[in-house]
């Protein structure tokens, strides 16, 4: 299985990174391919509504951004996990912009599973990113939440939550 990460963090080194790696190793000890997009250090503007994609050449989007690299990675891809530091209790905004520049191709037929890793550094703040997740992409796009895994505070950087994280990319 092909699965590709977006992860929204701005902190390459940081508690969503290190859940991502974690993850990421034991979904590779599986045998599955993992491609890994850091989206906070690409240059990826927000969806201008023009249109464009939709009206003038479908699936296309006008915007000629870093975007256009992600865009076979997630038509390709059997499973997408989207992973984000909780900024004000939403996704990074990085990742909000990947997440609605997607509007472009529409649904990715492709895509059969998808995943959730959020860190924060309350346990109180993950209510509307896990919402509009559901929403916007498991229910929009009809397909299966594989799982939604949280840390906060010092569960961010636990060996606890990094072994969570393998187990689950171990079993898919």
């Amino acid at each position: 299985m092909k699965i590709l990460v977006l992860n929204g963090s701005p902190h390459l080194s940081g508690p969503t990174a290190h859940m991502v790696s974690a993850f990421i190793k034991g979904a590779e000890e599986s045998g599955h391919t993992v491609v890994l997009v850091p989206v906070a250090h690409r240059n990826i503007r927000g969806c201008m509504a023009c249109e464009y994609c939709r009206e003038k050449e479908k699936g296309v989007c006008v915007q000629k951004d870093d975007m256009q690299a992600i865009y076979p990675e997630i038509l390709s891809a059997d499973m997408v996990v989207f992973a984000s530091p909780i900024y004000y209790f939403t996704l990074s905004a990085q990742l909000q912009a990947v997440i609605h520049r997607t509007y472009a191709i529409d649904i990715p037929e492709n895509v059969k599973k998808v995943a959730l890793i959020l860190s924060s550094g309350s346990p109180y703040v993950y209510g509307p990113a896990i919402a509009q997740y559901y929403h916007s992409i498991v229910e929009y796009w009809g397909v299966e939440n594989a799982g939604i895994f949280t840390a906060n505070g010092k569960q961010n950087n636990s060996r606890e939550k990094r072994d969570e994280l393998y187990r689950f990319g171990k079993s898919l």
